[in-house]
């Protein structure tokens, strides 16, 4: 007899199950406190070096308690989060998520469900869950989409099917089955996942054209039609426009029906990158201005923005279900649908994007419906955008606060300028008060650049945020201000404290 046959043989499972039970229990408790008191602790606290240390130590050879592990867990991992579920975190743009949420993925990750093949119910799931997106942005019933990780893979995901379907044969030759080099046009404020995106498809970031923007960040649409006839008359092969709902940057609308307009009469595909602007679409103010989003080739935007719900999850949508699915399927054997039996489910997602291995990404988003219902988002996307032009008036009252550019719906750019600096001053400043903010806690705004101004930005998609924390983020920001000011006469008019 073979001796491995007479060892004893091992799982994975506890040797006791009441542990897991009670540390479960321990688990939930800990974590309903934790959220139903986020908003007494700092936004933001930098790790300490001693934890840092922590995560250097070498693979362990040997298990750990349970209780160990949590507990090493709760002391070093837990209170040092980026902050996006507090009420003053406003960095970049991020969500919140929901106690259901985190049910729902702790239910996910417990079925441990390949949500890509087979006859399960997390296939069924997530096509409710497709024609429910579909309903969000008000397109076609027999239109298709795809549950992606973010706006990113959403972004390529698009481009494949454009270049597929624009391109004859781009599926097996690639980019070289076209006559000529393609060409794709975005403004200059568009997310620079476009030009990643440009880069894996094959066209390369030099081919996508971003085209300036006007004083309110929108594409310039006379640049863009002098570009595209440009590049036909050089040979080029224009096959997509991209269209911005709502920018990173200041969450500017490019004016999407003129770019519609344009890729109908040049026969292109239209894109709009809505990552999370195109969920204003469900705030009555804003359809008239995303009306465009019905009739694109394709829409991204993602649910773990400004849906509230907990990361990962993201959508894209396409009106021509045929040119999605042409994009990715590919006859294998191991994928072959039956009659009945586990094979004999739904077609497999794998059909339709990248991946092959996915978990249940869906659960979240159809259990977080089911919760709140439609009508519950809509009110509060329209109370972030509320909240964001409260901010805008707010600053405009402080004397040393500046309004960088104009509130056009949930983004803030703003400054501290008490005046008499130049703009390099004024960028050393205004960076080292926003560093300043996040070590003390006060709040988490971001930063970008505008017209080689730094600035500080606040994006709002945070469903725990009141008026009371702008509040204290802008009084933050005059307390700060002004001891930096004191610090800054007391160094003779001389900058210095990013090279102290």
């Amino acid at each position: 007899m073979n001796e491995a046959n007479t060892k004893t043989e091992i799982g994975l499972d506890p040797a006791d199950w009441a542990d897991v039970k009670k540390l479960g229990h321990l688990i939930i408790d800990d974590m309903v406190d934790y959220l139903q008191n986020i908003g007494e602790r700092p936004v933001w606290q930098p790790i300490p070096q001693q934890v840092k240390d922590e995560f250097k130590k070498p693979l362990p050879q040997t298990g750990s308690d349970i209780f160990s592990v949590y507990d090493e867990f709760k002391q070093n991992i837990l209170p040092y989060p980026g902050g996006n579920i507090h009420p003053k975190h406003f960095s970049w743009v991020q969500g919140t998520g929901t106690p259901m949420g985190a049910f729902a993925d702790l239910l996910a990750a417990v079925m441990n469900n390949n949500a890509t093949i087979g006859d399960q119910s997390a296939l069924y799931v997530d096509a409710q869950v497709i024609n429910w997106c579909k309903e969000l942005m008000n397109y076609p019933a027999e239109g298709s989409g795809i549950l992606v990780s973010g706006g990113s893979i959403a972004n390529i995901t698009a481009l494949i099917v454009a270049r597929n379907t624009v391109i004859a044969n781009a599926k097996n030759a690639g980019v070289y089955a076209a006559e000529g080099k393609l060409t794709a046009y975005c403004s200059s404020e568009t997310h620079n996942c476009l030009g990643k995106a440009a880069e894996v498809i094959g066209l390369g970031n030099e081919q996508l054209r971003k085209i300036p923007v006007n004083d309110r960040f929108e594409i310039d649409i006379a640049a863009l039609r002098k570009k595209i006839a440009e590049d036909k008359a050089n040979g080029y092969i224009p096959f997509c426009i991209i269209g911005n709902a709502g920018t990173v940057n200041t969450g500017a609308i490019d004016p999407l029906d003129e770019l519609l307009q344009i890729a109908r009469a040049e026969n292109i595909w239209f894109h709009i990158d809505g990552a999370f602007g195109a969920l204003a679409k469900l705030v009555p103010a804003f359809q008239q201005k995303l009306k465009a989003i019905e009739q694109a080739d394709s829409i991204a935007f993602d649910l773990h923005k400004w849906m509230y719900m907990q990361y990962e999850v993201g959508c894209v949508l396409f009106k021509n279900a045929a040119a999605h699915r042409n994009a990715f399927a590919t006859a294998v054997n191991y994928l072959t649908a039956h009659e009945r039996g586990l094979a004999g489910g739904p077609e497999t997602i794998s059909n339709y994007g990248m991946e092959l291995s996915r978990g249940f990404k869906a659960l979240k988003v159809w259990m977080s419906l089911k919760e709140h219902g439609l009508g519950k988002y809509r009110d509060m996307i329209c109370q972030n955008i509320d909240q964001a032009f409260y901010l805008g008036e707010r600053i405009e009252l402080e004397p040393k606060l500046e309004l960088m550019t104009a509130v056009t719906m949930n983004v803030v750019c703003f400054r501290f300028n008490p005046g008499d600096l130049d703009q390099e001053q004024l960028n050393i400043l205004n960076k080292e008060l926003l560093m300043r903010m996040h070590e003390a806690g006060i709040a988490a705004p971001s930063y970008t650049i505008l017209y080689g101004n730094y600035v500080i930005r606040a994006a709002i998609t945070n469903h725990r945020t009141r008026r009371k924390h702008l509040d204290e983020m802008i009084a933050g920001t005059v307390k700060i201000g002004e001891i930096l000011m004191k610090e800054f006469d007391s160094k003779m008019f001389k900058f210095d404290f990013l090279t102290r």
